[in-house]
């Protein structure tokens, strides 16, 4: 008898610039999937709930949720370049380009384009580009994500030979570089869909929204949302492992904080209906089952769209942070939520672009 080593996963020295993989497992998109989606995250957004609004607005059927399209894209890439992940860092250049519907299937490519040496000899950093596609070969999401993965053996750390190749990428995309859905029209929309809330108009620049509502995770769902994305990764599901580490529990997966946060804020950017694009996006600390988790947005932008009298373009900067209650009179009280959030309870940081109706 063989005993036959099964697929472990990549390490550091595992990686080389250049380096492309043919992600596994093509998935057909489901609205079943989408059902889930909503029962797990408590998704709102009218568009992405109706089936007769979304035929309205010029779409053959209802979308699916691009934070679900990139969570399961992200997902196939999992085996690949993060099943041994200490944490996923950040996010840049994240575009939705191609509106998925229920019967689509994608696959997912990615290109190692950088990688970083850390100092203590046990990690690095690895920069990779993806591509997630239909099945008529349209580009469906592409993003830059950096993660940072072990070494197999811990290196001696010299800084003149230690590898260090951190690509370009935008820290923000320009509004002319965003893909809106072709043949859509939202001058129909009925304000009562979207529970009478701001319009792109109400809002100015420097704007803050505090959404008010928090989500308590509990284990069984952020497992069963990250199952549903098929991330394998091991930090989200293997407690026995994880109590081995200074976290002592499986982390919750960080794109899932972020399907929350947007969730939470619906109140408020109700008529926030299409998620074009995320500038860039930072998991500034872990988040637990049992945690709470909480939000408020900041308007950094505004841009029309040529020709468009129905929707225009803004840019939200979205700050989740968890376990802390702010009290109306609190918010009264202050200039800015800022200054309420202490740093060490900020979970995330998502800077973002999305269609707004007028």
């Amino acid at each position: 008898m063989t005993i036959r080593q099964v697929n472990t996963g990549n390490l550091f020295e595992d990686f080389h610039l250049g380096q492309k993989f043919n992600h596994g497992v093509p998935r057909t998109l489901t609205q079943a999937d989408a059902s889930i989606y909503l029962s797990l995250t408590g998704q709102r957004f009218a568009l992405n709930c109706s089936q007769v609004l979304s035929k309205e607005c010029g779409f053959k059927a209802i979308p699916i949720d691009n934070l679900l399209v990139f969570h399961i894209a992200f997902g196939k890439t999992v085996t690949d370049i993060s099943l041994h992940a200490i944490a996923n860092l950040g996010y840049a250049e994240v575009k939705f380009e191609t509106p998925v519907f229920a019967g689509d299937t994608i696959e997912v490519t990615s290109e190692v384009i950088g990688l970083k040496q850390n100092s203590n000899g046990q990690s690095g950093i690895v920069y990779v580009h993806s591509l997630a596609t239909n099945q008529a070969q349209q580009t469906v999401v592409s993003w830059i994500r950096w993660v940072m993965v072990p070494t197999r053996i811990k290196k001696f750390f010299d800084p003149k030979s230690a590898i260090k190749k951190i690509p370009h990428y935008q820290n923000s995309l320009h509004a002319e570089q965003l893909i809106i859905p072709t043949k859509t029209d939202f001058a129909a929309w009925r304000a009562s869909v979207s529970d009478y809330q701001f319009t792109i108009n109400d809002l100015n620049i420097g704007d803050e929204l505090f959404h008010q509502d928090g989500i308590t995770i509990n284990a069984a769902d952020h497992m069963q949302a990250t199952h549903l994305y098929q991330n394998n990764a091991r930090v989200h599901f293997n407690r026995h492992q994880m109590q081995q580490t200074n976290h002592q529990t499986p982390l919750v997966y960080g794109g899932h904080v972020i399907s929350l946060c947007r969730a939470i804020s619906y109140n408020g950017l109700a008529n926030t209906i299409w998620l074009v694009a995320i500038n860039s996006g930072e998991h500034t600390a872990p988040t637990y089952a049992d945690d709470t988790i909480y939000c408020y947005s900041t308007i950094l932008d505004k841009q029309p769209i040529e020709h468009r009298h129905d929707v225009g373009l803004i840019r939200i900067a979205l700050t989740g942070y968890k376990n802390l209650l702010v009290q109306p009179q609190q918010i009264n009280a202050t200039d800015s939520l800022e200054t309420l959030i202490p740093n060490s309870q900020i979970v995330l940081k998502l800077d973002y672009w999305a269609l707004m109706i007028i």
